[in-house]
């Protein structure tokens, strides 16, 4: 699969150059490959950005989505797309985007958590009359079915992927993709992560979200369910986690986890995260070849917990 995605790199600098000198002007700009993954090839050029997205992804749901971040209501929320629709690059589609100075890895001190707060908060309470018609379901309980799948393909006798398939056999349908969700109530992100901020080059002060791909109307939890699930898991300080949520409950997030507890309604989100997580970290570490690290084996440790504790239901989960 690698070598497939590779070989669209070339094309899709063409095309990041073209969009960032559609005179054609000669440039010593250059050009980078942020990603280069069987879901997403990302380069760069100067200060414009192409990404290639998924084969198979719908033209139609992806041209909503980037309708959305386009939207006022959402500026300073959604990095705004240079073009409003998708591109056809052979059996991909292509959108532009401008670049923006991603959240340094190398010193997680410095995370925003306030800042990621604080978005979500401003997208999730974004009004409905302010979204485009037919808007599709946030993909985030799709996600993790797929690393499930993926688990299930790539490592299905590894000794860690039985206490994941058992955590995640014990949520409700609507979280592991076998049922819609009957109270989706907000526009939500659907694949949230630090990876997914940027600084806005004319305003180091300002982070925006990235990646519209999963972009939809879903569960504002599943949103707060990552940083959730890591705090639960003990790889995130109970002092990020506060600042995380209380940056979002100022900010007016959704009522159902503006309250003094909000893990009933975190609980579900959180577990199929943490059996993502898992499931993806499993499979890698079977494709490479290697031992799981530590922080991969304190997320397994979670999932053979949480398989014999049941979920909260929480709010208006009766299945």
């Amino acid at each position: 699969m690698r070598a497939v995605t590779t070989l669209i790199v070339p094309a899709l600098r063409a095309e990041a150059r073209g969009a960032a000198h559609p005179s054609g002007i000669s440039c010593v700009c250059g050009a980078t490959t942020l990603a280069d993954r069987p879901d997403a090839t990302v380069v760069r050029h100067g200060d414009t950005v192409a990404k290639a997205h998924a084969p198979g992804t719908d033209p139609a749901e992806l041209d909503l989505r980037l309708a959305v971040a386009a939207h006022p209501a959402l500026t300073g929320v959604l990095l705004r797309p240079l073009r409003p629709t998708a591109a056809a690059l052979d059996d991909r589609l292509v959108t532009f985007w401008p670049h923006g100075a991603p959240v340094d890895p190398d010193h997680p001190e410095h995370a925003p958590w306030d800042d990621m707060g604080a978005l979500l908060a401003r997208l999730h309470r974004t009004p409905a009359h302010e979204l485009p018609p037919a808007l599709p379901a946030m993909r985030g309980p799709l996600k993790a079915a797929r690393a499930l799948a993926r688990l299930r393909a790539s490592a299905p006798d590894h000794p860690a992927a039985r206490p994941i398939l058992d955590a995640w056999r014990t949520l409700p349908p609507w979280a592991r993709a076998e049922a819609p969700y009957e109270h989706a109530s907000a526009l939500c992100h659907g694949d949230l992560h630090l990876g997914q901020l940027v600084r806005d080059l004319a305003d180091p002060a300002a982070w925006t979200l990235i990646d519209v791909d999963d972009l939809g109307i879903g569960d504002p939890a599943w949103d707060l369910a990552r940083p959730a699930a890591w705090f639960a898991c003990g790889l995130l300080s109970a002092e990020d986690w506060t600042r995380f949520l209380g940056a979002y409950q100022r900010t007016g997030g959704a009522k159902e986890l503006s309250v003094p507890d909000p893990w009933p309604a975190l609980d579900v989100p959180a577990r199929a995260l943490t059996a993502q997580t898992a499931a993806l970290a499993v499979a890698k570490a079977a494709d490479a070849g290697r031992a799981l690290d530590e922080v991969e084996e304190a997320v397994v440790d979670a999932c053979a917990r949480m398989a014999t504790v049941p979920p909260q239901l929480g709010y208006g989960h009766a299945k």
